[in-house]
């Protein structure tokens, strides 16, 4: 497929983006609310299975995506791939929650035309949006084309009030076509997350964002996050050039369940790498290298530990079309074609802003693998 026929996928894509944002801004707000200190943000969170948390933003923000791509694409051959499901949210105990995904849901879509998409003709009901989250349930795979969607990327750091992403791509045939990542708490003054301001709270640091690119077309870009409406204004962004390790900013995920942070703080540290890793929930750290506050994203999972593809998919192709380079830790390029994971990776993945720079660390990893432990 040509990149120039993507036109209506990728503005679709950008302003849905733009909304799920702001129905994120307002959950989160809610949450940091005094009422939302009791462990649970007021019945606005639940844990999976696995303990990891989900909450109404999560469901809401899958809710409007799909209900948006269905409107406007039709829903005959739409297959969307989503973290969430249903299956919580339908029980009985959680007609509560159910409530406040509805409440929040139908106040994003009741703004939808002053973000140029549809809006329905009136508020949705239960059953609409329990259908709509039901919708994704693609698995993707090698053929035919995906949306691929983490509602909300980095729930712990949602909940806590730091930063996380709206992440959509979409996927053909196994490749990533677009990736649009909303970034609300993103400190959008040049070298705001350089210096600590990932917090929802900097002080007066201008934040919050969309990123988006599509594959080929050799440009990223970044629009501003305004409250109530899409912006006018757009911004180039353009990975750094620093290609020295000792020069560079890595950073690493906060969680240590699916990272190794010992094995990376040895490798900077056999590369001469001086500052200290930025430890970011979400694809934040993709955004931080397309738009320069960062050079290096390393990521080495525990061997039990299988990547998802939303976890990675809009990130990848935002920072590549900025000017960056992401593989795996073999330097082999991510395979989107398997399904739900990202299948065969070789120890980890390693996102750099430059070429010069992506092989100098793909080389210290060869280096330092046979002292490690993983």
């Amino acid at each position: 497929m040509e990149v120039e026929s993507l036109a209506r996928e990728m503005e679709t894509a950008v302003r849905v983006v733009h909304l799920a944002s702001s129905l994120c801004v307002k959950v989160q707000e809610k949450l940091r609310l005094p009422s939302s200190t009791n462990g649970n943000g007021g019945g606005h969170v639940k844990s999976k299975d696995d303990d990891s948390p989900v909450t109404v933003a999560d469901w809401g923000v899958q809710a409007i995506v799909s209900w948006v791509l269905a409107e406007v694409f039709g829903t005959q051959n739409l297959s969307i791939v989503a973290e969430e499901d249903t299956d919580s949210l339908s029980k009985s105990e959680s007609l509560g929650l159910l409530d406040s995904v509805s409440n929040a849901v139908n106040e994003a879509l009741s703004e939808a035309h002053k973000y140029g998409l549809p809006k329905p003709d009136k508020p949705l009901g239960s059953h609409d949006i329990l259908k709509a989250i039901g919708r994704c349930n693609s698995t993707g795979g090698p053929k035919g084309r995906h949306w691929v969607l983490d509602p909300v990327d980095g729930t712990l750091g949602f909940v806590r009030g730091d930063q996380y992403a709206v992440a959509l791509a979409l996927i053909e045939d196994g490749k990533v076509l677009l990736g649009v990542l909303g970034c609300p708490n993103y400190p959008v003054k040049k070298e705001g997350l350089r210096n600590g301001c990932n917090q929802s709270g900097a002080g007066s640091v201008s934040k919050g964002c969309v990123m988006y690119a599509k594959r080929g077309s050799g440009q990223a870009w970044m629009q501003p996050l305004i409250p109530g409406g899409y912006p006018e204004s757009t911004t180039l962004l353009k990975a750094s050039t620093v290609d020295d390790p000792v020069l560079a900013t890595v950073c690493e995920p906060v969680e240590r369940a699916n990272s190794n942070h010992l094995f990376t703080a040895g490798l900077a540290n056999s590369m001469g790498v001086r500052k200290q890793p930025m430890r970011v929930y979400s694809m934040v750290k993709y955004a931080a290298i397309a738009c320069g506050d960062a050079e290096v994203f390393m990521k080495f999972a525990q061997s039990s530990y299988k990547e998802k593809i939303w976890d990675h998919a809009a990130g990848v192709v935002i920072v590549e079309e900025a000017g960056g380079v992401v593989s795996d830790a073999g330097g082999r390029k991510l395979d989107f074609s398997k399904g739900v994971y990202l299948e065969g990776l070789d120890r980890g993945i390693i996102a750099c802003s430059n070429t010069v720079l992506h092989d100098k660390i793909i080389g210290a990893v060869y280096a330092s693998w046979e002292s490690s432990s993983l």
